[in-house]
């Protein structure tokens, strides 16, 4: 194990960093608080490189604005006469929503595959949104749209999984759910102030220079995607196991150590090739387990993409309605970060990602007993609250896997393309048919999230069961404690 923490990039670090950095991992074997001044000193310096961490996760969030408010632009649009200057019919505008998770299905695997083994994630990853904010700039006439959605999602699915990858290459597990929530809560922002922006945008910029305000719209989007994919290169972290300049020797030592010590000293192990890895993950029932989970939490969650819609069954001019559409996720973003923190702080994941999810069935049951306008609105507030769900699932998610950093990245690529699945075939529980009301939609999306509950309740007794095997092995074998699994 101490081999791993000397494996240091020379070249890159500088001579002198690169003695510092020696001398300090060197010392390890007599004492690993001497290292860094004693434990005291230890807590001091780990303060410092979370202080550094968290100032770079605060950007990312930025991306993940971006990120969501890119993907969802086609919702506002539609409320400011997509459908009918792309003269589309029927359930073409379904197809225009899904045919984006087709493509963010097909490349997250290879992505992050890709992204496990390189050295720079920080120019891959800032490259995919570059290229994602063209794709948004690219939309015009159906098939244009339809062809720039599917490469959008292509681009777009190196983000959320990578992200989350790149994050457990530097954070303890009690640390990242916590990080994960304020990174995707760029999600919840971009729906709650997307709909603000696009309202501005459409009523202001609407037949100026005789483009409608949806084309604005997606233009002005892909521009400012375009352009924080420029500073991104410089902000995105790269890999403990490559040099960071933004960090001195001993915060890059205690880096490396935090994450080896939080995997009980695994987590170097398990660097196989790529087409073992993927056969390891494909056979592993609990990808697939965690995978039928989440698709049915996607699946639940489908009526976010028209939220918009949805606002709109209430009688309100388009305007209004997509300005009501702000409120409801900017509390979800509050609750998400609140019990995100709590969750860590308690090192419980079950009922923190549970009771959210409860909370947004109770949400479909209002909406489809009533047409009442208050009613009906405070249910948006409930439903929302799955976004807390699916911040901490991928925070459990990652949770499970800590041995092999190859293995994490493929199992959360692998979990989260199959579940994307989901949001291709939820795409068409909102047919227009079906409203106002939306009472067969509602009951869909009840369905799956009571599947879901009932696949993580069983997915936490075999946490149990194998935390509790782990303890008896070592007390048989009068092993020092070992790894846990988050419950």
């Amino acid at each position: 194990m101490a081999s791993s923490f000397t494996d240091v990039h020379d070249s890159l670090l500088g001579s002198s960093a690169s003695a510092s950095y020696n001398a300090i991992v060197t010392s390890r074997v007599d004492d690993p608080e001497d290292a860094f001044g004693g434990a005291e000193g230890r807590k001091q310096l780990e303060k410092q490189l979370l202080r550094k961490l968290d100032r770079r996760v605060a950007f990312l969030v930025l991306v993940s604005i971006m990120n969501y408010l890119d993907r969802s632009s086609a919702a506002a649009a539609r409320l400011s006469g997509l459908e009918s200057d792309l003269h589309m019919s029927g359930r073409q505008f379904n197809t225009l929503i899904s045919i984006l998770y087709v493509g963010y299905v097909l490349m997250q695997i290879p992505s992050n595959m890709f992204l496990s083994s390189i050295q720079r994630p920080s120019i891959y990853l800032s490259s995919c949104v570059f290229l994602w904010g063209v794709c948004c700039i690219a939309t015009g006439s159906f098939t244009a749209a339809l062809t720039s959605r599917f490469f959008l999602g292509c681009c777009e699915a190196a983000w959320h999984p990578g992200a989350m990858f790149l994050l457990s290459r530097w954070y303890k597990r009690s640390e990242l759910a916590w990080r994960i929530s304020i990174i995707t809560s760029g999600s919840t922002i971009s729906y709650a102030f997307g709909a603000l922006i696009a309202s501005g945008v459409m009523e202001t910029m609407d037949k100026v220079f005789g483009f409608a305000g949806w084309r604005w719209l997606f233009l002005l989007e892909g521009s400012v995607t375009i352009v924080i994919a420029v500073f991104a290169i410089s902000v995105i972290p790269d890999y403990p196991s490559s040099s960071a300049s933004w960090l001195t020797p001993e915060e890059l030592a205690l880096a490396r150590r935090r994450v080896e010590e939080d995997a009980c000293d695994s987590d170097h192990l398990g660097q196989a090739k790529y087409l073992s890895t993927l056969t390891q993950a494909l056979t592993d029932w609990r990808i697939w387990w965690l995978s039928t989970a989440l698709l049915c939490i996607y699946a639940a969650d489908s009526f976010s993409n028209f939220l918009p819609t949805l606002s709109a069954t209430m009688g309100y001019s388009p305007t209004i309605s997509l300005l009501l559409c702000a409120p409801p996720w900017m509390v979800s973003t509050i609750t998400a970060l609140i019990v995100a923190s709590h969750s860590d702080s308690s090192g419980e994941r079950f009922w923190h990602t549970c009771i959210p999810l409860l909370i947004t069935i109770a949400g479909f049951v209002m909406a489809m007993s009533t047409m009442s306008t208050a009613v009906r609105y405070l249910s948006l507030f409930l439903m929302t609250q799955n976004n807390i769900t699916l911040k901490l699932f991928m925070a459990w998610v990652s949770n499970s896997f800590p041995h092999s950093p190859r293995e994490r990245a493929v199992a959360l690529a692998l979990i989260n393309s199959v579940a994307h699945i989901g949001n291709i075939g939820a795409s068409y529980f909102w047919p227009s048919s079906w409203g106002p009301s939306y009472v067969k939609s509602y009951s869909l999306c009840t369905l799956t999230a009571v599947i879901a509950l009932l696949i993580l309740r069983s997915y936490r007794s075999y946490l149990e069961e194998a935390n509790k095997a782990a303890e008896e092995d070592e007390r048989l074998k009068g092993l020092p404690k070992g790894f846990r699994y988050l419950l």
